[in-house]
């Protein structure tokens, strides 16, 4: 690491106090974009990544509202303006009692480089709120996401910020937001994603940063002439990437043997077959069960509840073939990544926001591994809200076949910029390093020709 770049990552835990997760995001890129500098120094001139670190503009408000006990609630909400070289933020709302600045931080910054790698033209964003959906009503939430969007309706609009949903962000806390969002601003704009179908959402949307997930793995194994065709995969989650994670692992001839959630997680050695797929959907979707339920359900799955005590987790510590992280970051640390390699996987394509801790990240690329990061992983997304946001723009749906279409292409093209980009930086096969500076260049190209904005 050069001077350079250590010295700009003191400055930023300097400035950036109590915020972890932006340091470590900070630090995962700019570990891989130094031989940029090396070889453009017109960047390290222009002092292109310090802007890109700094937030165009942060935005934290507090949202009151009444529970049906008609108890007065106060949270925080927040928005995260990252860059906007390419275009309008983009980025999810995420509600979870985790939430805070350090986090939507990191993963506005993760976003910027994810929505330069899609090609489509969208800048960087994230928000959310430290509210907890669990557990809560129907109407509780649907009280509080109104009084959540009167005050960000200010800030967001189609061609300035287009927020989607994240972690607790489904699609019926999309609905109650794009509803008082068009009572507010009395218009009907494309300004979420996420949306259902009968009111401007896109098919495929539910399912795409699963799918692309999948897709974005079936690549990398191509370049060893493989396919997922018989490979046994290990899931986190149980939520929408998750579901849709196994869906087209199933698709493609693997076979998905965990899920987890935040109380535990299962193993099922026959696989999560389309039936079992169903049941999880239903537990998770519509009954918001645990999935302790599953193995209740079904004799073949052993369950096995959260051990706080534990230095890893056990999820990782089964003999496969690939991995798909789709819970939340940094759920992978040292000790998890070395029990990846001890059982054998040699795939691992994040579904979820870096799941992956630094450590664990060196791990795979010391392994040699095929390792696509979030940024370049889960990217699918992000991917269908911009194709989303062309058919709101348009004012025409397109067919499930288009967008699946348009989606595996995309996926496709982050694939070839991340492995043309390593092989130019002298990196062939460390897709971390492709990611990292394709993402990179892009936006850093566009700042340079808009001037000291």
């Amino acid at each position: 690491m050069s001077e350079y770049i250590k010295s700009l990552l003191e400055e930023v835990v300097a400035k950036n106090p109590s915020e972890p997760e932006f340091h470590q995001a900070v630090e995962e890129v700019a570990d891989t974009i130094g031989i940029v500098f090396d070889r453009h120094p017109e960047y390290r001139k222009a002092k292109v990544f310090e802007r890109i670190i700094e937030p165009e503009r942060v935005i934290m408000f507090r949202v009151p509202w009444v529970d049906d006990q008609g108890n007065i609630q106060v949270n925080r909400g927040f928005r995260i303006e990252m860059n906007s070289a390419i275009g309008p933020y983009k980025g999810g709302l995420r509600f979870h009692p985790s939430v805070n600045l350090g986090i939507l931080k990191f993963l506005a910054f993760e976003q910027v480089f994810k929505n330069s790698l899609t090609t489509l033209p969208m800048g960087g964003g994230k928000g959310g709120s430290d509210f907890d959906p669990k557990g809560k009503s129907d109407n509780e939430v649907m009280r509080f996401c109104q009084a959540f969007m009167t005050e960000l309706q200010r800030h967001i609009g189609p061609n300035t910020d287009v927020p989607a949903g994240d972690i607790g962000v489904g699609g019926r806390e999309i609905g109650f937001l794009f509803g008082q969002y068009k009572k507010i601003r009395n218009e009907f704009t494309g300004v979420l994603t996420g949306k259902a179908l009968n009111w401007g959402g896109s098919l495929i949307r539910p399912e795409a940063t699963g799918y692309g997930a999948v897709y974005f793995a079936a690549e990398m194994l191509k370049t060893r002439g493989e396919s997922l065709e018989g490979k046994t995969c290990l899931v986190s989650g149980s939520g929408n990437v998750a579901q849709y994670t196994i869906e087209k692992i199933n698709d493609l001839g693997g076979k998905a043997v965990t899920l987890s959630d935040s109380t535990g997680y299962i193993y099922d050695p026959q696989g999560i077959d389309k039936e079992k797929l169903a049941f999880i959907m239903d537990l998770k979707n519509v009954r918001r069960g645990r999935v302790k339920e599953y193995a209740e359900k079904y004799s073949t799955a052993t369950y096995t509840p959260v051990d706080s005590s534990l230095n890893h987790n056990p999820l990782w510590d089964h003999k496969a073939d690939c991995a798909f992280p789709s819970a939340t970051q940094n759920e992978i640390n040292g000790k998890d990544a070395q029990n990846l390699m001890n059982n054998g996987i040699y795939v691992v394509s994040e579904g979820a926001n870096m799941p992956t801790t630094i450590d664990g990240i060196n791990i795979y690329l010391q392994e040699k591994i095929l390792y696509g990061p979030g940024k370049a992983a889960n990217a699918g997304g992000v991917a269908v809200s911009g194709l989303e946001m062309s058919q709101n723009s348009m004012r025409l749906p397109w067919s499930r076949e288009e967008v699946d279409r348009r989606l595996q292409e995309i996926m496709k093209n982050i694939h070839t910029t991340c492995v043309v980009t390593a092989e130019r930086f002298d990196h062939a096969g460390n897709y971390v390093v492709g990611a990292n500076i394709g993402g990179f260049l892009k936006v850093a190209d566009s700042m340079l020709d808009q001037g000291i904005v």
